[in-house]
């Protein structure tokens, strides 16, 4: 086992991606009902992973993401980074169906995430209203999303910290998956 300055934990592969805030006039945020891994059958925002090879950066990335999942050529201008988020050893929902396996015995992968929201409300009409790849896009009202089957770390940590900072702030967040339970610090907030 390596030791570092995190202390004796196994190595994760690392990986970088964005996810994308977007709401409509109504307020109603737009979510995925996700049909493949990871987070099969969970809610989640629209986002991917960075095209690290290409030297995408995370605003571009954003940006792409929002044309190919929901449709919209939105400038980067109107994007604006409300958070970023560190998570170490997540492991998603088992292929097998079932929670997500945490500790250091389980598989895990080191998540970097970078939370763009989208300055401009959108209108539902001029998005598709098929099923995407990855599932389907649904738009659901901010008092609801709890109610949602979330990705048990979105539902405890990520989703109460962007609603805190709507309208405009920024947070960091680092979560650590590794133990039995979940811990996690709000390293940085910004509320305006």
């Amino acid at each position: 086992m390596q030791q570092n300055s995190l202390g004796a934990n196994p190595t994760f592969p690392y990986k970088i991606a964005c996810l994308c805030e977007l709401r409509d006039h109504a307020g109603r945020y737009l979510l995925i009902h996700r049909k493949k891994h990871p987070n099969k059958d969970l809610y989640s925002p629209i986002g991917g992973k960075l095209e690290t090879d290409l030297g995408e950066s995370p605003a571009q990335c954003a940006q792409r993401e929002i044309a190919e999942e929901a449709g919209l050529d939105v400038p980067i201008a109107r994007l604006h980074l409300a958070g970023i988020i560190s998570e170490r050893g997540f492991a998603s929902t088992p292929a097998t169906g079932g929670p997500p396996v945490y500790g250091t015995g389980g598989s895990g992968t080191n998540w970097l995430i970078f939370w763009y929201r989208l300055l401009d409300p959108v209108d539902p009409a001029d998005m598709p209203t098929h099923e995407i790849d990855e599932g389907k896009l649904e738009w659901v009202p901010r008092d609801q999303i709890d109610a949602l089957d979330l990705p048990e770390t979105d539902r405890l940590v990520i989703w109460p910290t962007v609603l805190a900072h709507e309208g405009g702030g920024f947070f960091t967040l680092h979560l650590d998956c590794t133990g039995d339970t979940v811990k996690w610090e709000l390293q940085e907030s910004v509320r305006r």
